[in-house]
């Protein structure tokens, strides 16, 4: 590795090394590393052989940061599923980070979020509604069209294996994490984010001491690809 600062960028459920196009483009020119790997079960990198926790995924990160020899102050970007990554490894303080970037970052659980808890619970095979007789005829498209309704894509497209790893990281709540976090950190987020909602912002804000919180009105959840040059101009001035 060579003697510049390294970003390192954990993309979201779905998204792979692809997902930092515009953040690459942005920061052409800086005196800093890029990297942006595909996370296990995405992209081009296999599928854990079984179902992931969020430790696992973290774990996945700090043998990644060792392997590519980074042993100084590592700036660390998450989106989404790679933003709750972000927080275990910032927390768990195995990885020198010198900066943390959080880009609607998932990891906040709303347990009483009841129309996405019962499309994965429609989701899983032979459960509630369309185990009915009535609906066992709707069993292809009728079960795609309910999957939008609840919007469950992510699990109706994953595997097995995939499929509990999202329950699993899912239903983990980070709060707890978060006051333990103490590098200095920027939360990236969009005021019309449907996915992250702009409260868990606040949440993460309020308890990371050392973070600033820029909002983006009119961004939704793609606030990595939409406002990456903002974004760009944040990591610059982090920058050694």
């Amino acid at each position: 590795m060579s003697s510049k600062p390294v970003l390192l960028c954990l993309h979201g459920w779905g998204g792979s090394r692809e997902s930092f196009t515009e953040l690459r483009a942005a920061l052409k020119g800086a005196d800093v590393t890029v990297l942006t790997p595909d996370l296990p079960g995405f992209g081009k990198e296999p599928e854990p052989r079984h179902p992931w926790t969020v430790t696992d995924y973290a774990e996945w990160v700090e043998r990644f940061a060792e392997k590519k020899g980074i042993d100084g102050g590592l700036l660390l970007l998450g989106h989404s599923h790679g933003g709750r990554i972000a927080l275990k490894v910032a927390y768990r303080g195995k990885v020198k980070i010198q900066h943390l970037s959080l880009c609607a970052a998932a990891g906040i659980r709303h347990p009483k979020h009841i129309r996405r808890a019962l499309g994965l619970m429609i989701a899983k095979p032979g459960k509630l509604l369309l185990s009915l007789p009535v609906l066992k005829q709707l069993d292809g498209l009728g079960k795609k069209v309910l999957y939008k309704l609840f919007r469950v894509h992510d699990y109706e497209e994953a595997s097995p294996v995939m499929r509990e790893t999202l329950v699993n990281v899912s239903k983990e709540d980070l709060r707890a994490l978060l006051p333990h976090i103490k590098v200095p950190t920027d939360i990236f987020w969009g005021e019309k984010d449907g996915m992250t909602p702009v409260s868990d912002a606040h949440v993460m804000h309020e308890q990371i001491t050392r973070s600033k919180l820029p909002l983006f009105p009119g961004v939704r959840h793609r606030v990595h690809r939409d406002r990456a040059k903002e974004i760009a101009a944040v990591i610059r001035a982090a920058l050694p």
